[in-house]
């Protein structure tokens, strides 16, 4: 599991570094009504994506496929995928065209604060028509990479994103110079980066001969299955983006520009989780789903636990990394153009409360995994909607008050919100785990977390005082920026790693059993 994890992690590390040149591509046109009429065109589509793709449909796609693998003859599962694609063609490509034609809607319910500024209102719902097709080649994309992940192809489905990253960054640097509105271009390439990211997945999908014929198969029994398993899910999963539409709809009636400052901190969040977190997860989902279909709950808790060490191994020093560095990572990046020094304050202040959260979104995309596998989907959701009301009572408890009083970075209290959220969502899937005997912790927890502990310590001393303090920071220009901070971050990945080796900490302990088997056979 730890050497697929790195393969994905690598894959994804390469299309991470490449959306952070792209957010400084577009960082460069400025903060303003533009991007953030951008940013919720962009974020509507990523919204159905993550419901009906990514979430609701890979969980319940892949359980279902890892199945029909094990236990049925090849020509079977060719017939599910082909089934599955003809479906998710037939639905989703109504569901998009209804979008299309109804963007001025889609804009009132996820933006309504919008209404007020017709420019930037008309502005979203136009861009809106170019990228909510995007929906349909994503969901796609998700079969696909479901496909090849159950058949331990994780290379190809990783390095996808990449090519997002790719053509945005064409498209703002060849096109958009030359439109009154720039973001419009970047609107275009939503579009063109959707199909091309198909097209690359194509040939590994031939390889592993499962390249579908997409037919319509509402009746067929594996398609049947799937869309059972998706309605608990598709709760589930609706239950995490209400809680980024309340905090877009909340966003939106603040000042110009908290949509963009929440979009450039949770960009470098998703950077650590990204690598880390979500390449464990899209690995463990296969992994115990193969260790429950054996009938190894042994394994299957073994697997889980070494997932969650490694969670902590990684998140809680990039959490500690993290904040330390937001505002000269903020300024790094981002400080250049029409992007001011104020951009860079306010997004601090929504990096500082969403770094805050790192661990725990780390640890519910591990977990969660551990009921899809068992296709159990109905306990996470449950769990997800007492988080979503937490959240939600949290945002109102936070913003409200500072909008009222006239309070500046009211938008840093909806990071903070998700963030506490999240922590929620974890602590209550972890304690369903233990309670249903599904999960038993390994031996030498409370070493492991003291060992931790001493090395996040050691580390934050080094970045803390040997970093340059905020005045010498902004006397220093992009490229002295960037030797700063990638010396500084060396250190603290240098000073973390030796203080867990000198506190005993062998990382090769740490290797699940999906790994000793594949090194033994």
């Amino acid at each position: 599991m730890f050497r697929s994890t790195a393969v994905v992690g690598a894959m994804t590390l390469i299309s991470r570094v490449l959306g952070l040149a792209r957010d400084m591509v577009l960082a460069r046109f400025g903060v303003g009504a533009g991007m953030d009429a951008f940013f919720v065109a962009f974020k509507i589509p990523n919204f159905t994506r993550r419901l009906f793709a990514e979430g609701a449909f890979s969980q319940a796609f892949v359980p279902v496929l890892s199945e029909y693998r094990a236990r049925r003859e090849h020509g079977e599962v060719q017939a599910l995928a082909d089934y599955v694609a003809g479906t998710l063609l037939g639905l989703l490509g109504l569901l998009v065209l209804a979008g299309v034609l109804a963007s001025p809607l889609l804009v009132l319910l996820f933006a309504p604060g919008f209404w007020a500024d017709p420019l930037k209102f008309d502005l979203t719902a136009y861009m809106l028509r170019f990228t909510f097709p995007y929906l349909l080649f994503m969901a796609l994309v998700a079969f696909a990479a479901g496909m090849l992940n159950s058949y331990g192809r994780f290379a190809a489905a990783a390095f996808t994103p990449v090519w997002l990253n790719v053509v945005l960054i064409a498209f703002a640097l060849l096109v958009a110079p030359g439109l009154e509105e720039p973001m419009v271009a970047v609107a275009w390439g939503v579009l063109v980066a959707g199909f091309v990211q198909l097209a690359f997945l194509l040939p590994s999908l031939t390889r592993i001969r499962l390249l579908p014929r997409p037919r319509w198969g509402l009746r067929d029994p594996g398609v049947r299955k799937i869309l059972k398993l998706m309605g608990p899910g598709i709760v589930g999963s609706s239950v995490s983006q209400i809680n980024l539409l309340f905090d877009t709809l909340l966003a939106s009636f603040l000042v110009t520009g908290s949509v963009s400052w929440l979009y450039f901190a949770d960009r470098l969040v998703e950077f650590p989780l990204g690598i880390f977190g979500i390449a464990l997860a899209t690995v463990i989902l296969p992994v115990l789903s193969r260790a429950h279909a054996s009938g190894s709950p042994e394994a299957f808790s073994r697997i889980l636990d070494a997932g969650l060490r490694w969670v902590l191994l990684i998140g809680v020093p990039a959490m500690v990394g993290l904040m330390l560095l937001a505002r000269p990572a903020l300024s790094t990046l981002f400080e250049y153009d029409d992007f001011s020094a104020a951009d860079v304050d306010m997004a601090t202040l929504a990096l500082l409360a969403y770094g805050i959260g790192l661990p725990g979104f780390m640890l519910t995309k591990v977990l969660a995994p551990a009921f899809y596998s068992r296709q159990d989907t109905t306990t996470p959701v449950k769990i997800a909607i007492r988080a979503m009301l937490a959240n939600m009572v949290m945002n109102l408890l936070f913003v409200v008050p500072m909008v009222v009083f006239e309070v500046p970075g009211a938008h840093a209290g909806l990071a903070l919100a998700t963030a506490l959220a999240a922590y929620l969502n974890a602590a209550l899937l972890l304690r369903a785990l233990r309670r249903d005997g599904n999960f038993r912790p390994g031996r030498g927890w409370a070493r492991l977390l003291g060992q931790i502990a001493l090395a996040v310590s050691v580390m934050g001393a080094v970045v803390f005082t040997g970093m340059p303090d905020r005045l010498q920071w902004a006397g220093l220009d992009a490229a002295g920026r960037v030797a700063q901070l990638a010396l500084w971050v060396t250190a603290g990945v240098a000073s973390y790693l030796l203080a867990l080796r000198l506190s005993g900490v062998r990382l090769s302990t740490f290797r699940s059993p999906a790994d000793k088997t594949a090194n033994n056979p």
